[in-house]
């Protein structure tokens, strides 16, 4: 996350619910992180000298990113641009029609696994078979 924050601050200076938006944009609707993630992040590039802030309009602050910070996306160009990419991935399947029923599939799954982790019935052999059950689904459609 502190990598993808200070990638959007270098394209230019954003106020923290900018970023918000932008995570959210990149991944493609399906994450927006929360203020509760992002500004602890700020705080932290802030600490480090990687990023500095300024007080816009309505008093609310802009941060934008220094020297330093420049040199570790530097650094970090390849990690970021692999980030991107799977980004980048991840929002064309979410916005490709073709894949809509392995997300209905997917979402019926984590429903059913919410429901049943919740349930006082589940004991360690129920575990071990829903585990065995998803490991055998993936290996299916791994040879697909």
């Amino acid at each position: 996350m502190k990598g993808l924050v200070l990638y959007l601050i270098n394209q230019s200076p954003k106020h923290g619910y900018e970023i918000i938006k932008e995570i959210s944009e990149l991944v493609g609707g399906g994450y927006t992180p929360s203020a509760g993630t992002i500004y602890p992040t700020l705080s932290f590039l802030e600490d480090m000298g990687l990023i500095a802030t300024e007080n816009s309009e309505a008093d609310r602050k802009q941060y934008h990113i220094t020297e330093a910070g420049k040199l570790r996306l530097q650094e970090r160009g390849d990690m970021i641009k692999q980030l991107l990419e799977k980004l980048e991935t991840k929002r064309e399947i979410q916005s490709n029609d073709k894949f809509l029923d392995i997300h209905r599939a997917m979402e019926n799954l984590k429903t059913a696994l919410r429901l049943k982790l919740g349930s006082k019935e589940l004991d360690a052999e129920k575990v071990r078979k829903i585990a065995e059950n998803i490991d055998q689904a993936a290996v299916e459609i791994g040879r697909l």
